[in-house]
C-alpha cells in the first residue's frame, strides 16, 4: 500500500486518455494526488471543472487565445461549486506543457496526441520523473533522443499491447525471449482485400468496432498504420530486433499482446479493453491499483481468434518496420506524413489505400538523419520537410 499519494502531472487531460485517468485518480484518492493538468484549449470547460475536482495547483492550455476563457471558466466553476475554492494558477501557450512536465512529481502521464509531445517527454525524463507514456510519437519520432535520456523502467507505456509486453517481461532475461507477438483487433476492414477499400469512406474508416479513438489513431487503426507504430515502439522499449517482433489480428480484443520465450513457452497479458489498466499500471507501478478496470469472467464460454496479417491488403506494418529499422529520422518522417495525409483522407483528398501508397514514397524520396547525428532541430527539420511533401502530393 502506498503511504503517501503519488503526485502526478497529466498532459493531455481533456481527450480520451486523460479522462480515464482522471477517473482512476479520482476513484484512488488515497493513492494519487494531480499536481498540475494540460490540455490544447478546444475544451476549457471540462479543464476548468477538471481542474477544480482535483484541486490542482496549476492548468496549463497550449493555445493563447484560450486562455482568457479558461480564466473565466475556472471562476465560474469556483462560483458553481459556492465559491471560497483556490483559483489554480493559469500558464498558456506552445510550451505550456513543457514547463509542466518538468514540475517536480512522481509521474507525467504524456496523453498529448501528435509529434508536439516530445518536448515535454525529454522534459519529463530530465526532471526524473516517472513517464507514464501514452505518446507514442514522441518516442517514435525522437527515439535516440528520448532512449539516451531515460532511466532504466522510468518510461512506462500506456498503449495496451505495449503494457502488456511490459508485464509479460517482468522477471524474465532479455536473452530468454524469442518473439515479440504484438496483437491487432484489424479495424472495420479486417478481411477485406485492397481492391474492397479502394472506396472507403473517411465515415467508415473512423467507425473503429472496439476502442473510442481521436480521428488521427482511429483512421490509423484501419489501415494498421497504427500498429506498424506499435512495432516501432517496442524495438524501442524494449531492444528486441524487428525481424522478432510480430503482429496478429486478434478481433476480441482480450489479449493484448504476447511474449515468446526461446523454450516454447508465450506468456500473455489478457483482460477486457478498458484502458483504465494499462493507465492504472501506469501511474502506481510498481503497484497495482485494485478494480481499476473490468475482469474477465471465467464463468462464461469464450472462444478467441487469431489471424496472420495480410501483408497486401494492409502493407503498413512491413512498411513501419522499414521505416524503424533505417532509424534515425526517417520514422519521425513517417510519422509526420501520415497525420497529412489522414487529414486529407477524412477532407476527401486522397483515397484510403492511397494513405500508405504516399507514405511510402515520402520516406524513399527522405534523406535520413542518422541517430547518432539527431537533435530537436533535425527531428523539426524532417518533420517540416514530410508535412510540406504529404501537402504537396495530396492538394
Amino acid at each position: 500500500m502506498i503511504s503517501e499519494p503519488r503526485t502526478v502531472v497529466i498532459l493531455g487531460s481533456t481527450g480520451s486518455i486523460g479522462t480515464q485517468a482522471i477517473d482512476v485518480i479520482l476513484r484512488n484518492p488515497d493513492r494519487f494526488r494531480v499536481r498540475a493538468l494540460c490540455a490544447g484549449g478546444a475544451h476549457v470547460s471540462l479543464l476548468a471543472r477538471q481542474a477544480l475536482d482535483l484541486e490542482v495547483e496549476t492548468v496549463g492550455v497550449a493555445s493563447v487565445t484560450a486562455e482568457p476563457d479558461l480564466r473565466a471558466a475556472l471562476r465560474a466553476e469556483s462560483a458553481a461549486r459556492g465559491g471560497g475554492r483556490r483559483v489554480p494558477e493559469v500558464v498558456a501557450g506552445p510550451e505550456a506543457s513543457t514547463h509542466l512536465a518538468s514540475l517536480p512529481c512522481d509521474a507525467v502521464l504524456n496523453g498529448i496526441t501528435g509529434s508536439v509531445g516530445l518536448a515535454p517527454t525529454l522534459a519529463a525524463l530530465d526532471a526524473g520523473s516517472r513517464l507514464v507514456l501514452a505518446n507514442k510519437e514522441s518516442l517514435i519520432v525522437g527515439g535516440p533522443l528520448v532512449k539516451e535520456r531515460a532511466k532504466k523502467e522510468q518510461i512506462i507505456p500506456v498503449d495496451s499491447e505495449h503494457s502488456a509486453l511490459f508485464q509479460c517481461l517482468q522477471g524474465n532475461r532479455s536473452e530468454d525471449v524469442r518473439r515479440l507477438v504484438l496483437t491487432a483487433s484489424g479495424g472495420p476492414f479486417r478481411g477485406r482485400t485492397r481492391a474492397q477499400m479502394a472506396d472507403v469512406t473517411a465515415e467508415q474508416a473512423l467507425a473503429h468496432p472496439v476502442w473510442d479513438m481521436g480521428p488521427v489513431v482511429t483512421v490509423n487503426c484501419a489501415n494498421l498504420v497504427n500498429k506498424g507504430l506499435e512495432v516501432i515502439e517496442a524495438h524501442l522499449l524494449f531492444d528486441i530486433p524487428f525481424s522478432r517482433i510480430d503482429v496478429v489480428v486478434h478481433p476480441q480484443v482480450m489479449v493484448h499482446s504476447m511474449v515468446e520465450f526461446v523454450d516454447g513457452s508465450t506468456l500473455a497479458q489478457v483482460s477486457p479493453p478498458d484502458m483504465r489498466l494499462p493507465l492504472s499500471l501506469g501511474l502506481g507501478w510498481p503497484d497495482r491499483v485494485p478494480d481499476a478496470a473490468p475482469m474477465c469472467d471465467w464463468t462464461k464460454a469464450a472462444s478467441w481468434e487469431f489471424f496472420p496479417v495480410d501483408d497486401e491488403a494492409f502493407p503498413a506494418v512491413r512498411l513501419a518496420s522499414a521505416v524503424g529499422e533505417a532509424g534515425g529520422t526517417m520514422p519521425a518522417v513517417f510519422n509526420a506524413a501520415n497525420e497529412e495525409c489522414v487529414a486529407a483522407f477524412t477532407a476527401g483528398k486522397l483515397q484510403f489505400n492511397a494513405i500508405v501508397d504516399t507514405l511510402r514514397r515520402i520516406v524513399g524520396e527522405h534523406d535520413r538523419i542518422p541517430g547518432e547525428s539527431m537533435t530537436l532541430e533535425a527531428v523539426a527539420d524532417a518533420e517540416a520537410w514530410a508535412r510540406a511533401r504529404a501537402r504537396e502530393l495530396t492538394a
